[in-house]
């Protein structure tokens, strides 16, 4: 008996460990999360298909124009031939080949559009996952910003929980009026739902960051850490515009179009000049000028007259093309400033706001709170003051805390704007 409750102890102990391991949070840091995202997400591995085709279509703009073969038949006879009908007897068969050589470098020109096209749909991809490496930024932040909300919310409800448990003393001893307690029972209803709100407000973030992720695992059992602090310092303007002008890859593929599009021109130009057709064959067949020739060979050179050049219109086309491109090229730019004072002057702003909530108002609401909250329990103030001071602090703290959050959102857009992280 005692060996058989060893066993099943150690079988049970077993099973619990496996049973934590399996409930076991999995915590991500942002470095891991934003591995995970671009292995997992979906969107990004499309576009990413879209780079390799892209690719895929330089082997067919660099093949060669293959040979052509032909074959000929002459001398069936379509009389009986000496009063029988034999029609193959004097047929002769002509094999040949002919070859179009294409002049004007075509060929190279193709070859290089393509791998510039391939050069811009990589571009076009590494913007694609800049705007969604923003998106996952955000919703990392929000995760955080939720999980401060909620510590928040439960330190206040814990806190009012020991503001009750004194005033339920004072009641018991008279010194406190059973109005005044029920109030204060009341209040903390608003703390309730404050903790219930930030519950919500997590698990929704949390299913967006997952989302993101292309993740199924059940939202009890996912969290993310980081910091949730903001920084003092900032980069100038121009080291940011600098930065900005030097990897974003939109504005890199703006500079790649207008490459392409001088290609592309270049090409339309080539495609306009004649293509001469060389051929070749051999018959078997004498000839009544020459009785003895039975095996002859052939060539020609065949050339397109270029009456009317039909390829100018593409030339046109191709030329305003450039024009275009450079002229998007100029708007990328100007967009690129635009982004980058943009997210800059969000995080001066909002720096100028957690400054002084972080060294005079949180402080100055925690000790006014403090205060009136001893002096209410000693009869030297109102239970109104007591809860416009503990409504005050929870607000400043709120407020801070979404400042916080907005750095951080305003942090992931200069991130953006400058085309790689700049600020953690």
């Amino acid at each position: 008996m005692r060996a058989w409750l060893r066993r099943s102890c150690f079988v049970l102990i077993i099973v619990l460990a496996v049973a934590r391991a399996g409930f076991a949070q999995t915590v991500l840091t942002w470095d891991q999360v934003k591995d995970k995202f671009e292995s997992a997400n979906p969107t990004l591995k499309a576009a990413q298909i879209n780079v390799d085709e892209s690719r895929a279509s330089e082997i067919t703009a660099h093949l060669r124009p293959n040979p052509e073969f032909n074959l000929s038949a002459d001398g069936t006879q379509i009389t009986p031939y000496q009063g029988v009908w034999r029609p193959f007897v004097g047929t002769t068969v002509s094999p040949g080949l002919s070859y179009l050589i294409e002049r004007g470098n075509k060929r190279d020109l193709r070859f290089e559009s393509a791998k510039q096209t391939t050069d811009v749909t990589a571009s076009t991809y590494l913007d694609q996952e800049r705007s969604l490496l923003f998106a996952l930024r955000s919703a990392f932040v929000q995760v955080l910003q939720a999980k401060a909300v909620l510590q928040n919310a439960n330190d206040n409800l814990e806190y009012w929980d020991r503001e009750l448990g004194v005033n339920r003393t004072r009641f018991s001893a008279g010194d406190l009026a059973e109005i005044d307690l029920n109030r204060l029972e009341l209040q903390r209803v608003q703390f309730e739902a404050d903790v219930q709100t930030a519950i919500v407000n997590l698990r929704t973030s949390k299913i967006q960051l997952l989302t993101l992720l292309n993740d199924r695992t059940p939202i009890d059992q996912f969290d993310v850490t980081g910091t949730y602090d903001s920084s003092k310092q900032l980069m100038t303007l121009e080291e940011f515009r600098n930065i900005a002008l030097a990897t974003r890859p939109d504005l890199k593929a703006a500079a790649q179009s207008v490459d392409l599009a001088k290609l592309d021109h270049q090409l339309a130009i080539a495609n306009g000049s004649t293509d001469p057709t060389v051929a070749g064959w051999y018959t078997h067949n004498g000839s009544w000028n020459n009785p003895d020739a039975f095996n002859t060979v052939g060539a020609s050179v065949s050339i397109p007259l270029r009456i009317h050049d039909r390829n100018q219109g593409e030339k046109l086309r191709t030329q305003l093309d450039v024009d275009r491109n450079e002229r998007l090229l100029d708007a990328s730019q100007a967009g690129v400033f635009s982004d980058v004072d943009t997210a800059y002057w969000t995080l001066v702003q909002t720096l100028n706001l957690l400054g002084p909530y972080k060294t005079k108002y949180l402080p100055l609401a925690e000790d006014n709170r403090n205060r009136i909250t001893i002096a209410f329990q000693n009869g030297g103030a109102s239970l109104l003051d007591l809860l416009d001071a503990e409504k005050a602090l929870r607000d400043t703290r709120l407020a801070y805390l979404n400042l916080i959050g907005s750095y951080l959102i305003a942090a992931a857009q200069m991130n953006m704007a400058a085309g790689r992280e700049v600020m953690q």
